[in-house]
């Protein structure tokens, strides 16, 4: 059976950590500094991460996640050092609002999962952050540097991280190929498209989304705040709206 992680290399100090038997294949990030690195999302904490980080480091790692949705989390549980946007604290104390059991319906919908798994065992994780972030912080990895992006709207305190020096920006669940999700009551899609607007302000070289293809340029960021303008023009940026498509993403809102 093939492993559970997939890793591949962006550059010689940046790699991809994808979960890609699960259906939302989601993707975590491994920024390796002079000094510590920074794990962008934790994936779903059904597999050791950290047994695949290592294998590539063997320097400190913060981990953050773009957002406290349970496919970005789960493996917190193996970093004891990990940042979180104080939007969202109350999600990792027992406040978050889907049932545990719709999570465990979603970790099992469409997965290959590990031989001898058993999903009434998954918890989502939950805990207490050493740092608390409201976005415009710059993350020190010791000689590389990140900032953190406040972009809510997938969720209150989404967060992208841009990284000026290469071009790269992670955009978590705020931008990627497939149906975006901003019907759920914890979204906001007046706030996605400001959020949109910010990403496709940036000069970025580079889109690393959480979920799918990794072949996302950084002109999608444009045609999705064009398509929320013009959503936002017809009266429709509003849950219960509809979803709509646009080729090689949509919107469920």
């Amino acid at each position: 059976m093939k492993p559970w992680f997939t890793i591949d290399k962006i550059d010689e100090t940046t790699y991809i950590i994808s979960e890609y038997r699960h259906w939302e294949e989601t993707h975590c990030y491994l920024l390796i500094g002079s000094k510590r690195c920074l794990l962008i999302d934790t994936g779903l904490g059904i597999c050791n991460i950290y047994e695949q980080v290592r294998k590539l480091t063997d320097k400190p790692v913060i981990a953050i996640a773009t957002h406290i949705h349970w496919d970005h989390i789960g493996g917190h549980k193996y970093f004891p050092d990990f940042y979180a946007h104080k939007a969202e604290l109350t999600w990792l104390n027992g406040e978050f609002p889907l049932s545990p059991q719709t999570i465990r319906d979603m970790v099992v919908e469409r997965c290959d999962l590990p031989d001898g798994y058993d999903v009434s065992t998954y918890k989502m994780f939950q805990g207490i952050p050493t740092r608390v972030l409201l976005g415009g912080e710059i993350l020190d990895l010791g000689g590389r540097y990140v900032e953190v992006l406040h972009t809510p709207g997938h969720s209150p305190g989404h967060m992208c991280f841009w990284e000026a020096a290469r071009g790269y920006v992670f955009t978590g669940d705020l931008i990627y190929k497939d149906t975006l999700f901003a019907y759920y009551p914890s979204t906001d899609p007046e706030a996605y498209l400001q959020s949109l607007e910010t990403v496709a302000a940036l000069p970025a070289k580079r889109l690393f989304p959480a979920h799918h293809s990794l072949d996302v340029q950084p002109e999608i960021a444009v045609r999705m705040r064009n398509a929320f303008r013009d959503l936002k023009a017809q009266g429709k940026l509003h849950h219960g709206a509809g979803t709509f498509s646009y080729g090689d993403w949509a919107v469920w809102l």
